[in-house]
């Protein structure tokens, strides 16, 4: 093979066996109960496996305003009065009895902060969690077939060495003779008093199946993963009250087999329970928690508490172990509680508190990611690399997604309403974790050593101290004692006679056994025909089988696929049924606007043909009203003229006939004049214009208010004083009073009422009745100062007023 210049080669990866059997990620869900009576519950247990999560009262779970009821199935829920004992019966106990026969276990517990995850865990003074009831069940199955301290020593590469007597022997003695060295926590020192009745021997528990004829050894070790840092929290460091040194982290590294292991890390050999207590309690001092708003001892770090097992066979006479490091097996079982996530706007971390508190996230965010990858490669058939190395926690957990062992997950819910939100995000995680399988553990291989060795040795030295005479006290004190000597003789030849019986019987038994054994061979050759022949059948047999098997993992590979891309399908048939949905409404939308526009442009057409309407009107009114005003202008010149002529012919008259004419002849004269004006008025017929204040003055008007017009709620009302009001003018009326005003309403250009109010002055005509000659207009107009004009109804009580006033003669 040809390597790239400047490039390290990559080492091959461990071989995977083709059809590996697997089985899912076994999820359970334990639910706490309320912090009290009063607190609203958003969580509700279905069944013994199904739980349905409420909305809590005003919070709207999905776009429409409804409310929406979500269920969330696991292999087993626990509810708030289920007791310690029998959650670990139901998910740790396996995981125990599997350690035993070397066979490796994950079990971690997640949820958001405050849902009891380190409870469940821990536990408490007389409800012992998980953790110390898989220890108490370990020491209970192995603790008679344990082997003497230091026999096993780590090797520091995440393996295990096994040592003869005498240098066990030898380090124990080191280990008790150097006391500056920290020492093991012993099973004789007294437990701490927070754990001394944390378990009842009623409780306690232990594995039948246990091969009686190996040797045992319990090592554990402590670590947490805190800001994404691994600390050794079993390390002894010296203290130095001056200078004191911060905790060293650790560093991941990769066995020759493999597996992930931290290097370096303290692992401790325990021997009891309790000692294994204490050595926990040691380290569980040292880790990191604080207060926060939603949880008073919350837990910054994660933790993991790695409890390994080493056993190794006793040798063929059962009495020593067998001193080879390659039947030596090595099986653990990783404890984690992971630290809660939470949303820093609740529990208002700052500092390093939010620091931790992203780092939290974080890791958990990369677990959820992994597990997502690897529910992707498993249904779809892809290969894409999952990102362990993101993490710290996933990195350190790779062994056991890609390699085998069972995994379990205790999902803790806290069912208060506030923790409604965290919580779907944690069932959503939940229900993807399922879905994920991992490679089933397969068992050990068997030794070939018969079994039994240890309990036929003990059996043996047991019938031989019984069997054979006691041997005398062979001190000799006296050099003329002619009776120990004698005695003892006497001894040695009954053990002898013993002995040579007990082999002539050995011979004999050995010789029926081998005849029964060429009786049994004999036998075994017609078996292993008949079965050679099963055997071929057999094949043929496992033949169509795998090619049974080979097109059904086919198809379930296609069918993964197809229900894959059914899924791709559906979620884009969804978003093009959201396009569609808002497209219709945009469309609506836009229709809607322009039937408004269609609408607005139909009044403005009407607006503006009546504005051109009311401007011709308006202009014809104008033309004749000038017309009128140059009428009375020319007859008013006409009648000054005829008063100058009429003048100056009388002053001829005068002159030639001095006397003074009859009323008679002045009358007939006056009748001969051509057609003018009556000179009764002495002022001009046509007035100046006149300011407003005029209307106002002492003079008694004639108000002519037609019954037609319409009363308006205006601010602004023409308000006359000493005037009558009329709706049909008469002459009674028009002979009290000097003015004359009409109110005339209409509809202007722009769709409003606009009043105009018509003045005149009153006089008398020649007929002797009463006659208005109109002199002024005013014209009152609503209108708004700004943006578009409204049309403002009688009825309306909100709108804007203004007064145009115009003047024409």
């Amino acid at each position: 093979v040809t390597y790239s210049k400047g490039k390290t080669p990559r080492r091959p990866g461990p071989k995977k066996t083709a059809n590996v059997d697997k089985d899912p990620v076994g999820v359970y869900c334990r639910i706490r109960p309320l912090g009290g009576e009063d607190e609203e519950c958003c969580v509700e247990m279905i069944s013994s496996s199904t739980i349905q999560l409420h909305a809590p009262d005003g919070l709207k779970a999905n776009r429409n305003g409804e409310y929406k009821e979500t269920q969330y199935s696991f292999k087993k829920v626990f509810g708030i009065n289920t007791s310690q004992i029998e959650l670990f019966e139901d998910i740790a106990k396996p995981l125990v009895e599997d350690l035993i026969h070397c066979k490796n276990g994950l079990l971690f517990t997640y949820g958001v902060t405050g849902s009891g995850k380190t409870f469940t865990m821990t536990g408490s003074p007389g409800e012992g969690g998980l953790l110390p009831r898989s220890l108490d069940m370990l020491f209970n199955s192995v603790g008679p077939f344990q082997a003497k301290r230091f026999v096993f020593k780590p090797d520091d590469k995440n393996g295990l060495e096994i040592q003869s007597q005498v240098d066990a022997l030898l380090e124990r003695q080191k280990r008790d003779s150097q006391q500056s060295v920290p020492k093991t926590p012993s099973s004789r020192q007294k437990a701490d008093p927070e754990f001394a009745d944390m378990i009842s021997s009623e409780e306690a528990c232990k594995c039948e199946s246990v091969d009686d004829d190996c040797c045992y050894s319990v090592f554990v070790s402590y670590i947490e993963i805190y800001n994404n840092y691994i600390y050794d929290l079993l390390e002894e460091t010296p203290y130095d009250p001056i200078r004191p040194k911060p905790p060293q982290s650790k560093i991941l590294r990769e066995d020759q087999n493999h597996n992930m292991y931290v290097a370096g890390c303290t692992e401790v050999e325990v021997k009891s329970t309790e000692e294994a207590f204490e050595v926990f309690w040691k380290g569980q001092k040292k880790r990191r928690i604080a207060n926060t708003q939603l949880n008073r001892e919350s837990s910054r770090s994660h933790s993991v508490f790695t409890v390994k097992l080493a056993q190794a066979p006793l040798d063929a006479d059962g009495d020593h172990i067998l001193q080879d490091k390659n039947q030596v097996n090595v099986s653990q079982l990783c404890l984690v509680d992971l630290a809660g996530s939470e949303r820093t706007s609740r529990t208002r971390a700052e500092g390093s508190r939010l620091r931790e508190a992203g780092n939290i996230n974080q890791s958990l965010m990369n677990l959820r990611t992994c597990i997502e990858v690897l529910r992707e490669n498993q249904m779809c058939g892809t290969n894409k690399m999952v990102p362990y190395r993101d993490s710290k926690l996933t990195h350190l957990f790779k062994n056991y997604f890609d390699g085998e062992g069972k995994v379990r997950m205790v999902v803790c819910v806290n069912p208060k309403a506030d923790d409604y939100e965290e919580t779907m995000l944690v069932m959503r995680f939940a229900e993807m974790t399922q879905e994920v399988e991992v490679a089933r553990p397969v068992d050990r291989p068997i030794c070939g050593l018969a079994a039994g060795r240890r309990y036929r040795n003990q059996a043996f030295k047991d019938e031989l101290s019984q069997s054979l005479p006691a041997l005398p006290s062979s001190e000799l004190v006296d050099p003329a004692d002619d009776q120990t000597l004698p005695r003892l003789i006497e001894v040695l030849e009954r053990r002898h006679r013993v002995r040579q019986m007990m082999a002539e019987q050995f011979n004999n038994t050995a010789t029926s056994l081998k005849s029964t054994l060429q009786q049994f061979d004999s036998q075994l050759n017609a078996k292993d025909t008949f079965l050679h022949e099963q055997r071929s059948k057999l094949n043929e047999k496992d033949k169509l089988i795998l090619s049974q098997r080979s097109e059904i993992e086919r198809l379930e590979k296609k069918s993964k696929t197809l229900e894959y891309k059914i899924d791709i399908l559906q979620k884009t048939t969804d978003m093009y049924e959201h396009d569609k949905r808002s497209l219709q409404q945009e469309l609506e939308t836009r229709e809607q606007r322009l039937q408004k526009e269609l609408s607005e442009r139909k009044r403005m057409e009407q607006r503006m043909q009546g504005m051109v309407s009311d401007t011709k009107l308006k202009w014809e009114k104008e033309c004749e009203r000038r017309v009128t005003a140059k009428q009375l202008e020319m007859q008013n010149k006409l009648w000054v003229k005829d008063e100058k002529l009429k003048q100056l012919k009388a002053i001829v008259t005068e002159s030639k006939k001095p006397e003074r004419p009859s009323r008679e002849r002045d009358r007939n004269a006056a009748q001969k004049r051509s057609a003018s004006p009556s000179p009764h008025p002495t002022a001009p017929p046509v007035h100046l214009r006149q300011r407003r204040s005029h209307s106002a003055s002492g003079e008694k008007w004639v108000d002519h208010k037609p019954a037609s017009n319409l009363d308006l709620d205006t601010v602004m009302q023409p308000i006359i004083p000493n005037a009558i009001t009329v709706s049909t003018p008469n002459e009674k009326a028009l002979s009290k009073c000097h003015k004359y005003v009409l109110r005339h309403q209409e509809l202007a250009s722009d769709g409003e009422i606009e009043t105009k109010l018509i003045k005149g002055n009153v006089f008398r005509s020649r007929g002797g009745g009463q006659a208005v000659q109109f002199t002024d207009i005013e014209t009152l107009k609503q209108e708004c100062p700004t943006g578009p004009r409204y049309r403002i109804y009688p009825r309306t009580t909100r709108f804007c007023f203004s007064m145009d006033v115009r003047r024409a003669i």
